[in-house]
């Protein structure tokens, strides 16, 4: 018999949309996948070189439970460079992925009966985390109107003395929305005054558009880092999904605690990708301006066809390479397949109809929505759009 807390959650739905769709590519079918959030570049060489350097001079052994101090010295010096922030090297621990450093922190802090409040549309893992520390999710429902993003009041609204934490995704997976500098210093000034942890998830930190200024939230205040858990990693700005380094920066109280779970758990991450890592965090940068010269122009064109469609609306993302189109005008119809009552009908319908793998707006608490990621080739995109156009045409 499985435990309780396991019966509680469901799988990641993204996981489960990709996998049936490489099922259905293992069967011959060509189906393009819109469905994971996931760059479509290689690795770039020096990061890889540093690598195979690692391997060749035999750097396979355990490091440090909390990553290597090089690694540590990198990042440090990167929230510093980029965000100006000032950690410590007893500050930071280094993970298996930014997804490992997310559920680390969050059980190290929240206590069973702990609430922790979430803007929906929220990441597909968050509420389970939370349910596997034993807290409670309560989750403030956003929309287009408002970019998606949360204000004061409704922080305030939610807030009891059982809360423990406030998550922020930003820019934001599924949405790709983007809190400024004002909205944050508004947030922030709630936080100031009351005792709780914002866990601040930055992984897509610096794919940002239309020269959108990305801030830090623990850099609005210094008095905010001692209430603020900041989570990235270098999977999605290097291209680096695969080597699985992600890391914390929080105080060093909050650090400990996670190094005495991870010391018990999955230990150090990957030693070879540590030392890739250093040169991704430390070394060139062109990399990424290359790769967001491209997610740009996709990101123009996808959201440009979308919203010409008959009864889909579009926020346009500040950030990230999503878009979540508003697709409620297509519910309660029907196909030759299926009756199409909400969004994971809707992609039923299209991994099926059209062979195109999307991802239902209900995984990440929001009905009435899809995510598409535009992190797969110009030539696919164009397809995609021929696709989704016929087989709306067959929805009635």
């Amino acid at each position: 018999m499985v435990a309780d807390r396991v019966k509680e959650i469901d799988a990641s739905p993204t996981m489960m949309v990709a996998a049936e769709a490489k099922k259905l590519k293992s069967e011959g079918v060509d189906v393009i996948d819109l469905s994971m959030g996931e760059p479509d570049f290689h690795t770039p060489h020096n990061i890889k070189d540093a690598g195979i350097n690692a391997i060749e001079e035999n750097r396979t052994r355990y490091t440090l439970n909390q990553g290597t101090n090089e690694l540590r010295i990198a990042i440090s010096a990167k929230l510093k460079r980029d965000n100006d922030l000032d950690y410590n090297l007893n500050e930071i621990i280094v993970s298996s992925g930014a997804k490992q450093s997310v559920y680390n922190s969050i059980l190290v802090t929240v206590n069973p009966g702990d609430e922790v409040i979430i803007p929906a549309p929220y990441w597909v893992s968050y509420p389970a985390m939370v349910s596997l520390a034993g807290g409670k999710s309560i989750v403030i429902d956003t929309d287009e109107k408002t970019g998606f993003k949360i204000n004061p009041e409704q922080l305030l609204s939610v807030m009891t003395p059982k809360t423990k934490m406030l998550i922020l995704c930003n820019p934001s997976n599924p949405t790709g929305s983007a809190y400024t500098k004002k909205e944050l210093e508004a947030i922030a000034e709630i936080v100031l005054k009351n005792n709780f942890y914002v866990l601040v998830d930055e992984i897509y930190e610096k794919l940002v558009y239309d020269d959108f200024e990305f801030t830090s939230f623990a850099s609005i205040d210094p008095e905010l880092k001692k209430k603020t858990i900041l989570v990235n990693g270098i999977s999605k700005t290097y291209a680096m999904t695969g080597w699985r380094i992600g890391y914390t920066a929080a105080p060093e109280n909050v650090v400990n605690a996670i190094n005495k779970i991870q010391s018990h758990t999955t230990s150090h991450a990957s030693s070879i990708s540590q030392h890739a890592a250093i040169e991704a965090v430390a070394g060139p940068q062109y990399v990424i301006s290359e790769m967001l010269e491209e997610f740009r122009n996709r990101r123009e064109y996808f959201y440009n066809e979308l919203t010409s469609i008959k009864g889909i609306t579009c926020y346009k993302p500040e950030g990230a390479f999503y878009l979540f189109p508003n697709i409620s005008y297509y519910l309660h119809t029907k196909s030759k397949i299926l009756k199409v009552e909400n969004s994971f009908d809707f992609a039923m319908h299209l991994l099926y109809e059209a062979h195109l793998a999307v991802v239902p707006g209900s995984a990440f608490g929001k009905e009435g929505y899809l995510r598409l990621s535009y992190a797969t080739s110009m030539d696919h995109l164009h397809e995609a759009i021929f696709r989704l156009k016929k087989a709306l045409n067959k929805i009635h």
